[in-house]
């Protein structure tokens, strides 16, 4: 069963989990839970959402952590690995690895996606990474020099363009700045065609989904969410094209407001300051404006409804089951997105209560 995600705009949103691949899942903070990640962990998540609805799973790569009392994604299961194991216990929900194109050629990217994708029946994408934080890449030797904080989609494209030549036809000769492939070969090829995520928030990364992508992740408050759907619905559309825009939010779920608040503010409160520190002193090399690094920057002094650092810059939606039924509803009817993305302090307990309590009110 493919992925469905070709009715861009449906009446009905789309959901999805970023799946807690790295420790302590997308949360620095004493306040929430610590653990290492492991497979039976994503595998009961991504089962469980299968059984409730949920439409995909996607999963992060992270090749290097951030420190701090909590660890803060020190470990990190492999991502292409990590969904091929799910794709073989799952049957229909969508499965999303994250490539970081620094960290492999193209043309072995191509044939790992091709391989999933037999394994799940056609049920994988993509999710494309550029590269903002230099310490990942330059542990390996792979980091091409601060250029990339400017060229990285340009890098990108080229790489995204091979992808697709290989998955379209099985052959690539490919001349260009960052690559060149002489009559390169896939085989199988997918039976499916590989729908493309990616995050993109500055304007580069922005045109490069509106050009490029299928679907763009999201990870901002409302109150620049709107505008930030009408753009990328603009530039699309000059192209020609559709983008699907999926809005990545944690949630907080408790039995009252004030006790969802509690919570919410105790995480604030028990924010790892040195692994967040960490995160910053990367995020300052980063010289292209607006992006990823900047989101982060400027999470220091928001609040959790627009993305606070102690959750590492995704805006939270907090509250009893009737208040996120009425925020998620609220949500769609303002901004026009397609889909959200969660994640969850701890996720077998919210991704259930989601799937029982809230999710059946929203159709």
């Amino acid at each position: 069963m493919k992925i469905d995600f070709d009715k861009l705009g449906a009446e009905k949103m789309k959901f999805g989990i970023f799946l807690p691949n790295g420790s302590n899942g997308y949360i620095p903070s004493k306040g929430s839970p610590i653990y290492e990640p492991t497979f039976e962990h994503n595998k009961q998540i991504s089962k469980e959402a299968e059984d409730l609805g949920f439409d995909f799973v996607l999963s992060m790569m992270k090749y290097r952590g951030f420190g701090g009392e909590t660890g803060y994604w020190d470990s990190c299961l492999e991502s292409f690995t990590l969904m091929s194991a799910i794709a073989s216990v799952t049957s229909t929900i969508g499965l999303f690895p994250s490539i970081s194109v620094l960290s492999q050629h193209p043309a072995v990217v191509a044939r790992m996606i091709a391989t999933i994708s037999d394994i799940s029946g056609g049920r994988c994408g993509l999710n494309i990474v550029t590269g903002w934080n230099k310490a990942e890449y330059d542990q390996m030797g792979l980091w091409p020099g601060d250029s990339h904080y400017e060229d990285r989609y340009s890098y990108a494209k080229e790489y995204l363009d091979i992808l697709r030549s290989l998955w379209s036809t099985g052959q690539c000769t490919y001349e260009g700045k960052y690559f060149n492939l002489k009559d390169c070969k896939l085989s199988p090829m997918p039976k499916e065609t590989i729908p493309i995520v990616c995050a993109g928030q500055s304007p580069k990364g922005k045109q490069f989904v509106a050009e490029n992508a299928d679907h763009q992740f999201v990870m901002t408050g409302k109150k620049n969410l709107i505008a930030g759907v009408k753009d990328i619905k603009s530039r699309s559309k000059a192209m020609d094209r559709k983008v699907g825009i999926y809005a990545l939010y944690h949630m907080v779920i408790a039995d009252t407001d004030r006790e969802a608040e509690r919570i919410t503010e105790h995480i604030v409160k028990a924010v790892d300051r040195d692994a967040v520190s960490n995160i910053l002193t990367s995020a300052a090399l980063d010289t292209n404006p607006t992006g990823t690094s900047d989101q982060l920057k400027a999470a220091l002094k928001q609040n959790v409804e627009e993305g606070n650092m102690a959750f590492m810059g995704i805006p939270v939606l907090h509250g009893s089951v009737s208040t996120i039924i009425e925020k998620i509803t609220n949500l769609q009817e303002e901004t026009k997105i397609d889909g959200l993305l969660f994640s969850w302090p701890d996720f077998l307990q919210g991704l259930r209560t989601f799937g029982k309590e809230i999710a059946p009110q929203l159709d």
